[in-house]
C-alpha cells in the first residue's frame, strides 16, 4: 500500500472512531433526558389528580414541583435531540442520503409530536392560576402522550435499522422503492418500543425514588418526602417487573433476526442444541470460548426458541468480519440483565410492603436499595443501547450498509468531539444545578 493510501486508511479509521464516540456520547446523555420527559409527566398528571381528588396541597405542591423539573429537562432535552437529529446527517452522509426516504416518516411524525408536546407543555406551565383545575389537568394529558408518541416514533427508526425493510435497492445500491410505513413497522418495531417505553417509565420512577428516598434518609418522615417516594416507586415497581417478559420478547426476535448479536450477548462461539443460558463470563475470541460463566444447560435454546432441545447458532457461522465486539456486547448484556434483576428484587420487597402495611419500608436497608436503584436503571438503560447500537456492528443497517461505508469523510471529528465534550459538561452541569435549586427552593 502506497504511503497516500496508507494516511487515507489511518483518516478514515480515526474518522469512523471519533464519529461512533461522538454519538455514543450524546445519545447515551440524551436518553437519560428522553426518558424523563416520558415518565415525569405521568407523575404530574398522577400528582395534580390526587389534589384535584383529595383538595391536599401536598400533592398540589409535588405537582407544580415536578412541573418546573419537567420544563428544564424539556429545554436540555430539545437541545440534545436536537445535535442528535443533526449528526444524523453531519457524521453519517452515505446512510441518510441514502436511506432517508425510506426512515424519514417516523422522524417527521416525531417532530408533530414534539411540536405538540411543546404547545401543551406551555400551557400547562402558564395555566395554573389562569385555567380552572380540571382544565388544567387535562391540558397536561396531550404532554404525556406526546412525550410517550415521540420515544415510540424514534425507536422505530432504530428498530428498522435492525431488521431493515419497506425498500428495494438498485443494481447502483441506490433505494428504487421505498414504503416508509413498512419500513417504521419492521419486524422489531413493537418489541423494541414497548422494551424502551417501559424502561423510561422505569429510568423515571427509580430516579424520582432514589431522590426522595436520600430525602427521607437524611431529613426523617416528611409527608412531601414520603409521598414522592411512593409515586416514584409505584411509577418504576411494576415497569421493572413487567420488563423481563418484553426483553423476552425483544430478545425473540434478535434470535428470528440478528443470531449474530444473540450469539455475541450469549458468549455462544459454538453452534449447539441445548445451548446454555450463561450468567457471567468473559468471552475469549481467539479460543473461541465463554470460561468463569454460570451455565444453566438449554436455558438460551428454549429463551431463543421456545425448545430447550433448539439449536441455536454460534459465532463460528458467521464471517469474522460481520461479528460485533464480542466482550463489550457480553458484559453490557450481562450488566443490563443483572440491574434489571435487583431493580426486580427491589419492586418486590416494596410490593409486599406496600400490601401488608399500605406504606413502603422506612427502614433504612429498603432506603439504601432505593437510593441504589435509581442510578441501576440508568445503568440497565445505557447497557441496553450498548447492546443494542454496538451488538448490530459492524452495520449501520443491520446486512445492507456497513458503518465504515457510512461515515463522513470530513475532517476534525476529534476537535468536533473535544467540543461536543466540553458544552455537554456545560448543559449537563447547569441543568444539574437548576435542578438542585428547585428541589430546595420553596413554592
Amino acid at each position: 500500500m502506497s504511503p497516500l493510501a496508507l494516511v487515507q486508511s489511518a483518516a478514515g479509521e480515526a474518522n469512523l472512531t471519533f464519529a461512533r464516540l461522538q454519538m455514543a456520547f450524546t445519545l447515551g446523555a440524551h436518553i437519560v433526558v428522553a426518558c424523563l420527559g416520558v415518565g415525569l409527566p405521568v407523575l404530574m398528571l398522577v400528582a395534580e389528580g390526587l389534589a384535584l381528588r383529595t383538595d391536599d396541597p401536598v400533592w398540589r405542591s409535588l405537582a407544580r414541583r415536578w412541573a418546573k423539573a419537567f420544563a428544564v429537562l424539556f429545554a436540555v432535552g430539545a437541545v440534545s435531540g436536537t445535535v442528535l437529529s443533526f449528526e444524523l446527517g453531519l457524521l453519517w452522509p452515505e446512510f441518510m442520503g441514502t436511506f432517508g426516504a425510506v426512515i424519514g416518516l417516523p422522524f417527521t411524525l416525531e417532530g408533530f409530536a414534539f411540536f405538540m408536546e411543546a404547545i401543551f407543555a406551555g400551557i400547562y406551565l402558564y395555566g395554573w392560576e389562569r385555567l380552572s383545575p380540571p382544565a388544567h389537568w387535562w391540558c397536561g394529558v396531550p404532554v404525556a402522550l406526546s412525550g410517550l408518541a415521540s420515544a415510540a416514533f424514534v425507536v422505530t427508526a432504530n428498530a428498522w435499522m435492525n431488521t431493515p425493510s419497506g425498500f428495494t435497492l438498485g443494481a447502483d445500491g441506490r433505494v428504487e422503492s421505498a414504503q416508509p410505513l413498512a419500513a417504521m413497522l419492521s419486524p422489531a418495531a413493537w418489541p423494541q418500543v414497548l422494551h424502551m417505553v417501559v424502561a423510561a417509565y422505569a429510568v423515571t420512577g427509580f430516579l424520582v425514588a432514589a431522590y426522595y428516598a436520600m430525602r427521607v434518609l437524611r431529613h426523617g418522615g416528611r409527608t412531601y418526602d414520603r409521598r414522592a417516594l411512593l409515586l416514584g416507586f409505584c411509577l418504576g415497581a411494576p415497569a421493572a417487573l413487567v420488563q423481563p417478559a418484553l426483553g423476552h420478547w425483544a430478545g425473540h426476535m434478535v434470535a428470528q433476526t440478528q443470531p449474530v448479536k444473540l450469539a455475541a450477548m450469549e458468549g455462544q462461539f459454538r453452534s449447539e442444541a441445548r445451548a446454555p443460558l450463561r450468567i457471567g463470563g468473559w468471552p475469549d475470541e481467539e479460543r473461541m470460548h465463554t470460561p468463569y460463566a454460570l451455565e444453566l444447560t438449554g436455558g438460551l435454546s428454549w429463551m431463543a426458541h421456545g425448545d430447550a432441545d433448539a439449536t441455536v447458532q454460534g459465532l463460528e457461522e458467521f464471517p469474522r468480519a460481520d461479528w460485533p465486539p464480542v466482550l463489550i456486547v457480553h458484559l453490557a448484556f450481562q450488566a443490563m440483565v443483572a440491574a434489571g434483576m435487583a431493580l426486580c428484587a427491589l419492586s418486590l420487597w416494596g410490593a409486599v410492603a406496600l400490601i401488608r402495611r399500605r406504606r413502603l419500608p422506612t427502614a433504612r436497608p429498603f432506603l439504601l436499595a432505593a437510593i441504589a436503584s435509581g442510578p441501576l436503571a440508568v445503568l440497565a438503560l445505557e447497557a441496553g443501547w450498548v447492546v443494542t447500537e454496538v451488538g448490530r456492528q459492524p452495520w449501520i443497517v443491520q446486512g445492507v450498509m456497513r458503518t465504515r461505508d457510512a461515515v463522513t469523510q470530513a475532517s476534525g471529528l476529534g476537535v468536533l468531539f473535544a467540543l461536543t465534550l466540553a458544552l455537554y459538561a456545560i448543559l449537563f452541569g447547569g441543568c444539574a444545578k437548576v435542578l438542585e435549586l428547585l428541589a430546595d427552593r420553596p413554592l
